[in-house]
């Protein structure tokens, strides 16, 4: 049986590869951790993949801004491998530095499928400090993102201390047009936090969690769904599993929702390319 291949990308700064690669092998594909000097030089194709994930880190110290020169990095030396890429359909998930990497390199938001502008950014965070801690997230249910399909809400950590989406106020309303703002900062409810802190931990606007392209194919996130591996790395299930246990019931040990969106990407490989 072929096997969906996930390219990881590692480099100088970047340091959530392994629990990347560890979230793809759970959802079903063969991962493969590369640094980007491989595929700079040739040594590793990004053709040979189904699906480039760009984790979180701080790259190259975030000395520029947040994914500013991984992102330079990538333009300048495989731009054209990026462009193919897309244009064969694959897909592309840009986490927390991933997401800053993806905006810098206009990647996303990808408005009329034109890829090299820069249109959104990623700042500073409103607060003013780095944040690390678990948000909620609403999904649009009409958004074309293949990674959230049949997600309605999700738990997933934050830790940046750049993770503002800004636009203007013509390209935040082009993307609510056109469902392009996948995930929003929400409350135990689902409820969108419309700016408070801190369920929106950073000030975005709009409360824009992730984004993706107008195929869906293209997604990038602040939050980390590929910490969200195993149901003991969310900081309730203790209290949920007492909980439960007194009406009678267990925790669902089974898939995690970072575990899924992860899957629904491979299964989608495997749909449309085998």
């Amino acid at each position: 049986m072929k096997k969906v291949n996930a390219l990881i990308l590692t480099g100088f700064g970047l340091n959530c590869d392994n629990e990347t690669a560890h979230v793809f092998e759970l959802a079903g594909a063969n991962a493969q951790k590369v640094h980007i000097n491989a595929l700079i030089s040739g040594k590793v194709k990004l053709e040979d993949f189904h699906i480039l994930a760009l984790g979180g880190g701080f790259s190259w110290g975030d000395d520029h801004g947040g994914g500013v020169i991984q992102a330079l990095k990538m333009k300048n030396h495989f731009g054209d491998d990026l462009l193919s890429f897309i244009d064969q359909g694959k897909l592309i998930i840009g986490i927390c530095n991933g997401f800053q990497a993806l905006v810098n390199l206009g990647l996303l938001p990808g408005l009329d499928r034109e890829y090299t502008s820069r249109s959104v950014s990623v700042t500073f965070n409103d607060c003013g400090n780095f944040r690390d801690q678990w948000v909620h997230l609403a999904a649009n249910k009409n958004s074309p993102c293949v990674f959230t399909k049949d997600i309605d809400t999700a738990d997933y950590p934050v830790r940046h201390g750049e993770g503002k989406f800004i636009a203007s106020r013509q390209v935040v309303a082009a993307l609510l047009a056109n469902n392009q703002i996948v995930f929003q900062y929400a409350d135990n409810k689902g409820q969108v936090a419309d700016g408070a802190f801190p369920l929106n931990p950073n000030g975005s606007l709009a409360d824009i969690a992730g984004i993706c392209d107008p195929t869906g194919k293209i997604f990038g996130l602040m939050p980390h769904p590929e910490a969200y591996n195993h149901f003991t790395n969310h900081p309730d299930w203790t209290r949920e599993t007492q909980r439960l246990k007194r009406e009678g019931k267990t925790l669902d040990q089974e898939m995690t929702i970072g575990v899924k969106l992860f899957k629904n990407g491979v299964d989608y490989i495997k749909e449309s390319f085998f």
